[in-house]
């Protein structure tokens, strides 16, 4: 190289270096914190994390410039989202985005400083979480999934796809508090569906097909299944024990009709993170948690398999089609 264009390189590589470094001094490198209460493997999650990712693209935060994520996957396994609670604090990221009720619970035993969004939460106030919807105070603020009543709405809409039902089991997470609230929701109805509510706790696994076919044992029953990481991990057997026992039953979520349930009514679970990216960017930029009101969810879906609907023999009344966000040919 002439020692004329060496000189030249090295007055350029001198101009650019002070303004990288000037960028580099100027935009830190933030830490958000991610933990998921199902597997990392499971396609809901990775619709999550898309969705969070995307709205913080949105909003200008890039992976590897900006920011950086700690994720962690707990797979429904309590003893893990304690352990991955511990780790992701240990780390002091600027925000914790957290999923379910459970984690949220293990994540509040390890901080209760660290600002942190929730996403997919169900009924906070009564859960203890925040004080309220509008002033949540503290170090927490979010989304939540759904509110209390709407156990009795579940109870509603399976008992318009099944006239039928007499006997309804509520396969429940005992450890959840919002899943008792829903519970409760669902026997203030029975006055209005003319059915009899049956709560089904269950803690591990392996009592989900007992529990279910105990009720299987009489007729006219039907299968309402409330939201838990451990309900979301194991809904396929879940689903298959409903096909096997021919229980009509409805889910909380999309995915368990996509996975072959019967029929859901809620939230897209992905839209919810994706709004809580909003949150993490307002956090990120200098706003307080305690600032930012808990959203409850705007629009519910209700999405109806009919080929699971054939398998159980029923016909599903073109009035609660009509009202179908998504009906599975």
């Amino acid at each position: 190289m002439k020692r004329r264009q060496f000189i030249a390189l090295l007055g350029g590589a001198g101009a650019a270096w002070p303004f990288t470094a000037r960028a580099q001094q100027h935009e830190r490198m933030r830490r958000v914190g991610v933990l998921i209460g199902t597997a990392e493997n499971d396609p809901e999650s990775k619709r999550r994390v898309e969705a969070l990712q995307r709205g913080l693209l949105e909003a200008g935060w890039i992976e590897g410039s900006n920011i950086h994520f700690e994720y962690r996957f707990a797979g429904a396994d309590p003893e893990r989202m304690r352990q991955f609670a511990l780790e992701v604090v240990g780390i002091a990221p600027d925000v914790i985005v957290v999923h379910s009720n459970d984690f949220l619970s293990a994540l509040r035993q390890a901080t209760n400083s660290i600002p942190t969004v929730f996403a997919q939460v169900g009924d906070p106030v009564s859960s203890g979480f925040v004080d309220s919807l509008a002033h949540p105070g503290g170090n927490l603020t979010g989304f939540t999934s759904f509110e209390s009543d709407i156990g009795g709405k579940w109870l509603q809409t399976l008992k318009e796809a099944a006239p039928e039902i007499t006997r309804a089991l509520v396969l429940l997470d005992p450890n959840i508090s919002a899943n008792l609230a829903f519970l409760r929701s669902a026997e203030k109805a029975v006055t209005t569906n003319g059915i009899t509510v049956i709560a089904g706790a269950i803690r591990e696994s392996s009592e989900f097909e007992h529990v279910i076919a105990a009720l299987a044992g009489e007729s006219h029953g039907g299968l309402v299944v409330l939201p838990s990481p451990m309900i979301a991990v194991n809904r396929k057997q879940i689903i298959a024990f409903a096909a096997k026992y021919r229980l009509p039953a409805i889910y909380p979520f999309r995915f368990f009709a996509h996975s072959g349930g019967l029929m859901s009514y809620g939230v897209d679970t992905a839209d919810l993170y994706w709004r809580a990216a909003s949150y993490v960017d307002r956090i990120l930029k200098g706003m307080k948690p305690a600032d930012l009101p808990v959203q409850a969810p705007t629009k519910y879906e209700l999405v109806i398999n009919l080929k699971t609907a054939n398998a159980l023999g029923l016909t599903i009344p073109g009035i609660l089609l009509a009202r179908a966000d998504e009906v599975i040919e």
